[in-house]
């Protein structure tokens, strides 16, 4: 593990470099998963955020400032997300901080920049309860309790299906919270559950559970985990001849999961706040922009960390910087929640009152599009 301060530098990073830097130019942390099994999510994060600032310093910055990222590699670890947070907080001194990529690392990081009272804004934390670690603490990510239950009416409904079984990774705070949800969307729904298996992170055999839940003989296969476990979970399920759908959450909704499960990916069913399909004026500029300099097509993590940098500088246009860091922070957290946008992943404003789970993001799940995966290309599902 790096010692405190040092840390091991991304060559994308180094877009950024720190020292270049001026006495006007408005810092925010970027801590992101770059390496590691999380990188997939983490590096078009990092990607977005890229895109966004280059146009917000082209069209004339921050009230003739200009937006430098300190991009941190947290690697998708709870212990390097934390000296990820220290480092950007106390000694690069940004304004505010983007991340962690993982909600598990959330929950160990962002009580650090409460604390502090630096704004933390996280695009993909989807967790329950992770706003409600403090008033410093914002996401734009919609959390699984508003998405999971739209994901399952729509995969039921579309897919004729009358029973499922359950896999989750029970050792995860992201997976653990995505199973709390699923189990109480499918009480809701009456939909029958034929048994519940469980796995941990790391594991790379899923046989044993697979096997066990094909003799059930479900109709789909309800799913929380991450990419890294969830594509060769996909995979050995189609080699048992499991050949049912999966319906997953946040974690299986990257076009990653092509690379990682091709075929087997298919009949995969997941809820999106954000559809490369929908076309409307601002995805579009968004999408051919991002191809454009990234010579690939964005997915949700990219277009999330893009929204969130546009929302965070409408908040920064309203404010004028003193120079006192504290003074400052304090500003970014209350100019924040007025902000509305309307961008790639569509309108947003931030709920003002959070629910009793802390959550604090403003998308209508009702409204969002649910994905299903064929022959390797996601299509959205009208509802």
């Amino acid at each position: 593990m790096s010692p405190l301060f040092t840390r091991t530098s991304v060559a994308m990073a180094a877009l950024f470099c720190l020292a270049q830097a001026s006495a006007a130019d408005i810092k925010i942390g970027v801590a992101e998963a770059l390496s590691g099994g999380a990188a997939q999510y983490g590096t078009s994060i990092r990607n977005g955020f890229q895109l966004a600032a280059e146009e917000i310093n082209a069209a004339g910055g921050i009230n003739g400032d200009k937006i430098v990222l300190v991009v941190e590699d947290e690697q998708g670890k709870k212990e390097e997300a934390i000296n990820a947070f220290k480092k950007l907080i106390f000694q690069d001194k940004v304004l505010m901080l983007f991340g962690p990529t993982l909600s598990n690392s959330a929950q160990a990081a962002d009580p650090i920049a409460q604390a502090s009272k630096t704004v933390v804004f996280g695009t993909s934390n989807t967790a329950d309860g992770i706003t409600s670690i403090g008033n410093f603490v914002f996401r734009n990510s919609v959390t699984e309790a508003d998405v999971l239950p739209v994901t399952i009416r729509a995969a039921v409904k579309n897919a004729k299906i009358k029973n499922v079984a359950v896999l989750y990774g029970n050792d995860d705070v992201f997976t653990k919270s995505g199973y709390d949800n699923f189990k109480k969307a499918l009480e809701d729904q009456k939909l029958p559950v034929t048994t519940t298996e469980t796995f941990a992170k790391g594991d790379v055999d899923f046989k044993a559970q697979l096997t066990k839940i094909k003799a059930t003989k479900p109709d789909a296969i309800v799913l929380s985990a991450l990419l890294a476990e969830g594509a060769p979970i996909m995979v050995q399920a189609r080699q048992l001849g499991l050949n049912v759908p999966f319906i997953g959450g946040n974690g299986m909704n990257s076009v990653k999961v092509f690379d990682l499960a091709k075929g087997a990916s298919d009949n995969l069913w997941v809820g999106s706040p954000w559809s490369l399909q929908n076309r409307s004026k601002e995805n579009n500029s968004f999408i051919v922009a991002f191809t454009k300099k990234f010579q690939s097509a964005p997915d949700q993590f990219a277009a999330q960390a893009y929204d969130a940098m546009h929302i965070t500088a409408m908040a920064l246009k309203g404010i004028k910087l003193s120079g006192d860091l504290n003074k400052d922070r304090a500003a970014v957290r209350d100019a924040l929640p007025a902000v509305k946008w309307t961008g790639a992943t569509g309108a947003f404003s931030f709920r003002q009152a959070k629910d009793k789970a802390g959550n604090a993001a403003g998308f209508d799940a009702n409204q969002l599009p649910i994905v299903s995966v064929t022959k390797g290309v996601s299509y959205e599902i009208v509802k």
